[in-house]
């Protein structure tokens, strides 16, 4: 059983899916978060500073639940950059061109990588895919 300390309070839980903040940290950004959710619909085409100035959350909190995808604008009115390019994007870390460029160097990767292990003699070929097993000696 692994304990860790929350980043936010530094109070020891246990950690799921490699979470960093205990569950009632975990909590009060989501309530965060509904605030800022439900101002941006009543009132669309706020930019960030309105926003954080109306619901008294902090910029950089309206920007990582953008950032985490959380958020999506639909405006020219609270655009983040993409963080590789720089283009503006509504939500997320990189725009779609940046995503699509970085997913294809990661097919190309594993290409490489499969060729690799392809099996070479018959009775590689018998063996991998069926079941587990140890890698073979070379």
């Amino acid at each position: 059983m692994a304990v860790a300390n929350c980043t936010k309070c530094g109070r020891m839980f246990q950690p799921i899916a490699g979470l960093k903040v205990c569950g009632r940290c975990r909590t009060s950004e989501d309530d965060l978060y509904k605030v800022v959710r439900e101002y941006i619909y009543d009132n669309p085409g706020a930019t960030i500073e309105e926003v954080a100035e109306a619901t008294d959350v902090d910029e950089k909190k309206i920007l990582k639940f953008l950032r985490d995808g959380r958020l999506e604008t639909t405006g020219d009115s609270m655009l983040i950059d993409c963080e590789k390019c720089g283009e503006p994007i509504a939500s997320g870390k990189m725009c779609d061109r940046c995503t699509n460029e970085m997913a294809k160097g990661l097919r190309e990767v594993a290409r490489s990588i499969e060729k690799e292990i392809k099996p070479q003699t018959e009775k590689e070929k018998k063996i991998i895919g069926k079941g587990m097993h140890t890698q073979l000696k070379k």
